[in-house]
């Protein structure tokens, strides 16, 4: 069975060129796309077309609501029940997104977690009722650990708790005496390098395309049936057309802002993917069909 991965910034073409080469070489695709997990949120995520979708299998993609959590944890079992029925049904597997930590994870493997009788969970459950003084006393613990978690981030904040609560360590103890394990070994990465003069261009004209698309209608849509309390809708597309339903930006603003903080995200993802990962290619668009069929070829 063979794996890869594509990655690069949003906008850069990812999600065309990963259907071409899982046709070429029968294979699933996996989305490592924190929006697109989401069912629901089809214009902001930019989700590959129904046709796209029905042409090659693909998983990660209409997953959870948006108001249910997602994380790496999630991630990971995920990629596993993946891997199992691209197994079963004898198909190669080709890794496909602009998340590209959750990629890290995979690579890198996550520490195992300690073992949690339903004593420790209760007592972790009563400190949360109280979070930000839960999170004081981690932070009092192992400030190092603590100070990558925001105060208000009830999931990771429980799991330090239950770490701390399980094993009598600090998470930052924990972890190093259990490090992590790699889930995946030698997949090859493929990352697009676009310059960025060509990149706002391409995220300015999505832009304006996912406004002719619906992408009003979808967040009020969202927003009367989710709220806006959930993770997902704090995510760029969704916090200006919220800020232009308040009044707050006129239309065009609103479009501008989605193109320049889309443009800052994608600033972060090329520099992520440049320095995260260890014998990564990079390569143009148009390149990397060929660059990969043969790499392929050569195993």
């Amino acid at each position: 069975m063979k794996k890869l991965a594509i990655i690069g910034p949003t906008a850069s073409g990812k999600s065309d060129l990963a259907i071409k080469i899982a046709q070429q070489i029968d294979a699933y695709i996996l989305s490592i796309d924190s929006l697109s997990i989401y069912k629901e949120i089809d214009v902001v995520s930019a989700k590959p077309s129904l046709t796209d979708l029905n042409a090659i299998k693909h998983f990660g993609i209409n997953v959870l609501n948006p108001d249910e959590y997602f994380s790496v944890d999630i991630f990971i079992s995920l990629y596993k029940e993946v891997l199992k029925t691209c197994k079963k049904d004898s198909k190669n597997l080709v890794i496909v997104g602009g998340t590209s930590f959750y990629l890290k994870s995979l690579v890198e493997g996550l520490s195992s977690l300690p073992a949690m009788d339903e004593d420790v969970k209760h007592r972790v459950q009563v400190r949360l009722k109280e979070l930000h003084k839960s999170y004081e006393l981690l932070l009092n613990l192992d400030e190092k650990y603590m100070q990558k978690i925001d105060k208000n981030d009830s999931y990771r904040i429980e799991k330090a708790l239950l770490i701390y609560e399980a094993s009598g360590l600090t998470p930052s103890e924990w972890f190093k005496q259990n490090p992590p394990k790699p889930i995946i070994e030698n997949l090859p990465i493929f990352n697009i390098d676009v310059e960025r003069d060509v990149l706002r261009k391409r995220i300015a004209s999505r832009s304006q395309k996912m406004l002719e698309m619906g992408l009003v209608d979808e967040v009020c849509i969202l927003e009367r049936k989710y709220s806006r309390l959930p993770h997902s809708m704090k995510s760029i597309g969704i916090v200006e057309v919220l800020d232009f339903l308040d009044g707050k930006v006129d239309k065009k603003q609103m479009i501008e802002l989605i193109s320049i903080h889309t443009a800052q995200l994608a600033k972060r993802q090329q520099t992520f993917n440049k320095t995260q990962f260890d014998g990564i290619v990079n390569a143009r668009l148009e390149e990397l069909e060929e660059l990969i069929l043969n790499s392929l070829s050569e195993d």
